[in-house]
């Protein structure tokens, strides 16, 4: 393999973890750093989406970020006959990091968003795992169903719609029809949680290559997985199990999603410690286009030197 090239295709290999196809993004260290990263990312995601953010953590060790089952096209749970709740995506991180990281003595966890409450469902549903983590890191995570700022009436409209779609049928029919590529192309940057997104894309050139992942995005990603994990979340509570080791939690600035005084209450009942660190970015997340350049403020100064170890 490749190092230290800026082509994400270089890093990526095969996975087979629990009967499912996926794949696996393995970066190496950039630098002096030893850590042995372990990233696992948010709802609507892939690898690829991702890479600038690897491009930065990769500074303070090696970088592993692997596919979740139905996301980034990966089969999904669904294949095997299961569901894609959070215990079972728990469980195949910790079949993952059993597997992978056998022999590894410590390791650093991050989650982005919906990823941290799959990490942390794991460590509460393994708490061994807890003395192999040197780090814990949340990028604007978030614990119970409280923690978001959707008015009841939205996030009620929410629930059901996500639910419905959890079904076959639906699934089937809104993958078709609501997600095939000129529909997305035509209404796609008009919708409500969209809007914010391409209001950032300066020049045609921009739009177009934002418009190009986010239909991949949407493509690649199963409906219904999608949409099973969305129903769970907005109904989460995450707070019934402590997990003994402390948190870093990075906070946006104009997060559109989470009420950072909520989430940290309720990290507080999960976690032995809380660090919040805040960021300066405007948004829940880097763009789904986000180079290194774009993406390094979700990783502030002050984390920086934690993951450093320099505090």
């Amino acid at each position: 393999m490749a190092k230290h090239t800026h082509n994400p295709a270089d890093y990526i290999v095969p996975l087979n973890v629990s009967g499912l196809q996926g794949r696996m993004l393995h970066v190496p260290a950039r630098g002096k750093g030893k850590r042995e990263l372990v990233f696992v990312y948010g709802h609507h995601s892939s690898l690829e989406r991702w890479w600038g953010l690897m491009e930065v953590l990769s500074q303070y060790g090696t970088v592993t970020m692997p596919d979740l089952p139905g996301f980034g096209g990966m089969e999904s749970f669904y294949k095997v006959g299961r569901t894609p709740t959070v215990d079972n995506m728990a469980d195949y991180m910790a079949t993952f990091i059993k597997w992978r990281y056998k022999r590894t003595k410590k390791i650093t966890l991050v989650g982005m968003s919906f990823g941290f409450i799959v990490i942390t469902r794991m460590l509460q549903r393994y708490p061994e795992l807890t003395n192999k983590v040197d780090l814990l890191v949340s990028l604007v995570g978030f614990a119970h169903h409280d923690d978001f700022t959707f008015s009841p009436l939205r996030h009620r409209m929410y629930s059901v719609a996500s639910k419905i779609g959890s079904y076959r049928l639906p699934a089937f029919v809104f993958r078709h029809v609501a997600l095939n590529a000129p529909t997305l192309r035509l209404v796609y940057a008009r919708t409500h949680n969209a809007k914010k997104k391409f209001a950032a894309a300066v020049t045609k050139e921009d739009f177009n290559r934002l418009m190009d992942v986010e239909v991949g995005l949407w493509q690649s990603n199963d409906v219904r997985t999608y949409m099973f994990t969305s129903h769970e979340f907005l109904s989460l509570d995450n707070c019934k199990v402590q997990v003994d080791l402390p948190v870093w939690h990075v906070t946006t600035v104009n997060d559109h999603f989470f009420d950072h005084a909520v989430v940290e209450q309720h990290m507080r009942v999960i976690f032995a410690d809380f660090h919040e660190v805040e960021t300066k970015l405007m948004s829940h997340a880097p763009s789904v286009i986000a180079d290194a350049k774009m993406a390094a403020p979700l990783v502030p100064q002050k984390l920086r030197k934690v993951l450093s170890g320099q505090q």
